[in-house]
């Protein structure tokens, strides 16, 4: 369990496919201390530290993984955000994030809002009926509040400070995304009966 608050910024150091299994070595921040077998969030996707080194730390993905997310696309000085998962007694200060992407997405559209931004994704028609507008959205593994939705069009505000700390300021439209949905309304709707 993370909660979207991106805690590390890094790059793809390498990549090696075999048997099907992509395995990527991440550069490691420095003050981490990662145990094998820990989870760590990559750029939204639940990802197992399977070898670790001085300065990087390995994960790998299987087909699966690799269908649905943007993990089939990662290349060798990618930057990709970084978060560790939450200890019991932690704050939560964004919102539950499994680390489990929905799908991936287009951004259609960059808007320029002083010194924020407007972010405007395409996902899934049907996943994108469960968004709220103003819950809580998983972009890249960044906890977001969603500010519009047209159609299945998702808008979320970048504020500076995220716009810095993590990948979403160097995206452009055209570029694809991880999307993860907050399910509690799901879950709320299939207790409700809906």
């Amino acid at each position: 369990m993370f909660a979207g608050i991106v805690q590390a910024s890094a790059r793809v150091k390498a990549l090696e496919e075999e048997k099907r299994i992509l395995r990527a070595r991440i550069e490691a921040p420095r003050s981490w201390k990662l145990e094998l077998g820990a989870s760590v969030n990559i750029d939204g996707i639940c990802s197992t530290v399977v070898k670790k080194g001085r300065g990087y730390f390995d994960v790998e993905y299987m087909a699966q993984t690799l269908s649905k997310t943007t993990a089939a696309s990662f290349t060798k000085g990618r930057l990709v955000n970084l978060e560790r998962s939450l200890k019991y007694g932690q704050s939560i200060d964004g919102h539950p994030v499994q680390g489990h992407v929905d799908c991936t997405a287009p951004i259609t559209e960059i808007a320029r809002k002083g010194a924020s931004r407007e972010l405007t994704i395409r996902p899934n028609a049907k996943l994108a009926r469960q968004a709220a507008l103003h819950g809580s959205i998983a972009i890249n593994g960044v906890s977001l509040t969603i500010a519009k939705k047209h159609g299945p069009n998702i808008t979320v505000a970048l504020i500076p400070y995220t716009l810095k700390h993590t990948n979403l300021g160097t995206l452009k439209a055209g570029d694809v995304v991880n999307v993860e949905f907050d399910h509690s309304r799901a879950y709320l709707d299939k207790v409700r009966g809906r």
